[in-house]
């Protein structure tokens, strides 16, 4: 390498570095709001703590009117959407494994056959009021006649066939 390239280099050396000078002193102020910025977004929010406040008691109601009320909700705490576990459907937690069918699986299929009004308090998702309050399911018997009745979708006989009696439902 010679003087002139070494010259060279030095120049451009210098020139990249002033650049880089003018362009902090220009933009600097704004990376660094930018950089806090995100910083305070990576941050976990934090949200305020509600005092639990004590439920306000109902106004006296006049003895002479009376009240009617809906069917009498049993007591449950205010932060619990559902009712209390009966004491004898929580032992089946603690009694096996779920690998056995005992345990947790056990546990989890007794509460599965209750229904939800039984467990819930009021319906939690959409998808609960479809099915809120509708009772037992009701066995349907199936007709045994053998008109209603078609063996097979597809005719006996071929697509192109002519219809055949025997294919049609009456």
């Amino acid at each position: 390498m010679d003087t002139l390239r070494q010259n060279f280099w030095k120049e451009e050396y210098l020139r990249e570095k002033m650049l880089r000078c003018e362009w902090h002193h220009k933009y600097g102020s704004l990376v660094k709001a930018k950089q806090k910025a995100k910083a305070a977004a990576r941050l976990p929010l934090k949200l305020p703590t509600l005092a639990s406040k004590a439920p306000h008691s109902p106004p006296p109601v006049p003895k002479a009117v009376p009240s009617k009320s809906p069917s009498p909700v049993p007591e449950a705490s205010f932060q619990s959407e559902m009712y209390p576990v009966p004491p004898a459907t929580r032992a089946l937690l603690y009694d096996g494994i779920s690998h056995d069918s005992q345990g947790r699986y056990h546990y989890l299929n007794t509460q599965k056959l209750d229904l939800p009004e039984s467990r819930y308090l009021l319906p939690i998702t959409t998808n609960f009021t479809y099915g809120w309050q509708l009772g037992p399911p009701v066995k349907q018997e199936l007709v045994s006649c053998k008109m209603c009745r078609i063996e097979s979708f597809f005719r006996k006989n071929g697509a192109f066939a002519l219809l055949d009696p025997r294919d049609l439902a009456l």
